[in-house]
């Protein structure tokens, strides 16, 4: 493409991250012509689409591409300025975080890069394959995700650090579990009462080794979020949650063990581009250090 015009990167940057040419146009306080003129310019250089024109207006494979190298470019630069005595900007770097671990620990490992802030932080909840397609293509910086049992060799690619297991428990209230599981967790039980399910999965996989389940059984599709721990402090149903999000109500006996000695672990990874930057290097650091604090050894 011979010589980038970062002017015109910015601005590329800008429609993809607003989804539209007007509202990247209000954002960087320019003309919604002058923003088409300058992914225009772009796209002429380069031969190819950048921006699929829609609602929203997203950008192609290359277009993803040169957003990233924009925004790395800005981290670096930002680092520069840190070495030069300037006053630094605040670039963003984004991320994506399975539910269960945004609802737990991942939160704990920001506070040295929010107070005071250093960068501003793009965080998305993001299943699995989603999340590893993001950072694959370079759309992120990092995410957090299940370990795979044979992860491809990639050259190039992201590094992968081991966190630790995030441990679910199955839960219920008293209540619940006393009308419900009366006689036990057995599998007759199983089929008869309600379950709340964040991960199909990962409920499949603990039925199958608890009670051997392999059908069907009644339940409540449900993102792990403030409705989810409704449900389950409500009596509606039971279901798997993190130990870490569990431990207060199962001391204070708001909720039991329905199958006690018998959980479930998800061993997470640490995918993350290796973008030797003050910010990058910082997050990077605290993620795994606060994945040793709150998760279980890696196997």
């Amino acid at each position: 493409m011979g010589n980038l015009d970062y002017r015109a990167l910015a601005v590329l940057d800008a429609v993809a991250s607003h989804g539209s040419f007007e509202r990247a146009a209000v954002a960087m306080g320019i003309s919604q012509s002058a923003v088409s003129q300058r992914i225009k310019a772009l796209e002429d250089a380069s031969g190819r689409l950048l921006i699929v024109r829609g609602q929203p207006a997203v950008p192609t494979g290359l277009g993803q591409r040169l957003v990233s190298h924009h925004r790395n470019v800005k981290l670096m630069e930002a680092a520069l300025d840190i070495d030069l005595g300037n006053r630094v900007s605040m670039p963003e770097i984004s991320l994506a975080v399975d539910a269960a671990s945004l609802a737990t620990w991942f939160p704990l490992s920001l506070q040295p890069l929010l107070s005071p802030p250093r960068c501003q932080l793009d965080v998305r909840v993001s299943e699995q394959a989603m999340a590893l397609h993001l950072v694959h293509e370079g759309s992120i910086f990092g995410c957090v995700a299940e370990a795979q049992e044979a992860p491809a060799e990639q050259l190039n690619g992201p590094g992968v650090t081991p966190l630790g297991l995030l441990r679910y428990v199955c839960v219920a209230t008293p209540a619940f579990a006393g009308h419900w599981f009366g006689d036990g967790f057995s599998v007759e039980a199983v089929r008869l009462a309600p379950a709340v399910v964040s991960e199909r999965n990962l409920m499949a996989r603990f039925l199958a080794d608890t009670v051997d389940l392999q059908g069907p059984y009644p339940h409540h599709n449900m993102p792990l979020s403030a409705g989810f721990n409704e449900c389950i402090h409500g009596s509606l149903g039971y279901g798997l949650m993190p130990q870490l999000l569990a431990a207060n109500a199962l001391a204070n006996e708001r909720l039991v063990e329905l199958t006690p000695g018998r959980s479930i672990d998800v061993a997470l990874n640490w995918h993350a581009w290796n973008l030797d930057t003050p910010f990058t290097r910082a997050l990077s650091e605290q993620v795994v250090a606060t994945a040793k604090r709150y998760l279980l050894p890696p196997a």
